[in-house]
């Protein structure tokens, strides 16, 4: 479903084009809106831009693909952001276990208290996502006291939760008959060779994993799944990070909240300089392109 999200109730061409299932607008159990958050991205370690749907059960990643100088032509008016907005599903456990991570192995603590950040704030907000209070335990150790619970960091969980992720994605790649490996031209992503061995399939999930993990927990990946590092790891790299434009998860600088608020002012186009508006009002008929002037003469030919 694709959805114009406004940013201002009283502009018509102030807003952006997200492409999103039913359920991050429409949630069944909630009629909370969908908000954009700024959260710690657990590849980069910097700010990125996510989606909490159905008063927080949910998680979405935000990807944006653009290309510059593009608008969208909604209904009869002009929409001056031409970036297209994906929101996919994501598990919260990827932003969650960053830091465990940080709180070591040393003792049990409430998980309440592990998810803190002060330059994240709406890292706690993952906490009321669905699977991430019952999903922790493919992370992390539990213990009970009374009603209580509290965690700690386990690496051998964590490399095994990672590992089945993995797996469940080379199955996905093999049902979906999507090629991977050296067979695979990075250009027009053509097959080349007859068929990828399982090694090319690991490689491939790992790497799609890895853009959700920080590089030292993809090397341990790497190795628990007992794949050698490669010489030039690029070549093996996803056709998605190879592609022109840009479907990386979206980043979040200081105004992001302004995506939720009614007050968002779009900044104004950049103004041509005076010399360029003198050019742009040239009669430019009949008149020749510069190139014309470098191009090689055609030699006649000998009769």
């Amino acid at each position: 479903m694709a959805s114009k999200k406004k940013r201002t109730p009283n502009t018509g061409n102030d807003g952006w084009v997200v492409v999103a299932a039913d359920s991050v607008t429409n949630p069944q159990n909630d009629n909370s809106d969908p908000a954009f958050v700024r959260l710690r991205n657990p590849s980069t370690d910097g700010a990125s831009l996510y989606m909490l749907g159905g008063g927080d059960a949910q998680l979405f990643e935000v990807k944006a693909f653009e290309e510059d100088f593009h608008s969208w032509f909604i209904g009869q008016t002009v929409q001056r952001d031409g970036r297209l907005l994906f929101v996919t599903p994501m598990d919260p456990l990827y932003l969650i276990l960053p830091y465990l991570i940080k709180s070591g192995r040393e003792k049990f603590q409430p998980v309440a208290q592990v998810v803190m950040d002060e330059d994240f704030p709406a890292c706690s907000r993952l906490l009321s996502c669905t699977r991430s209070l019952a999903s922790l335990h493919h992370i992390a150790d539990e213990k009970e006291v009374g009603s209580l619970k509290f965690h700690r960091y386990c690496p051998d969980r964590t490399m095994n939760w990672l590992k089945k992720k993995v797996e469940r994605t080379v199955v996905v790649l093999k049902k979906t008959n999507i090629s991977v490996g050296e067979g695979v031209k990075s250009t027009t992503f053509v097959r080349v060779k007859s068929e990828s061995d399982e090694e090319d399939y690991l490689r491939y999930a790992h790497g799609l994993i890895s853009e959700y993990i920080s590089e030292d927990l993809s090397k341990a990946l790497l190795k628990y799944l007992g794949l050698p590092e490669l010489t030039s790891p690029k070549e093996m790299e996803p056709p998605s990070k190879k592609r022109k434009l840009s479907d990386k998860p979206v980043e979040a600088g200081e105004d992001y909240t302004k995506f939720n608020s009614a007050d968002f002012a779009r900044k104004p186009p950049k103004k041509m300089t005076a010399a360029q508006k003198t050019l742009a009002k040239v009669d430019k008929t009949g008149m020749k392109p510069m190139s014309s002037f470098f191009s090689p003469k055609v030699k006649a030919e000998k009769k």
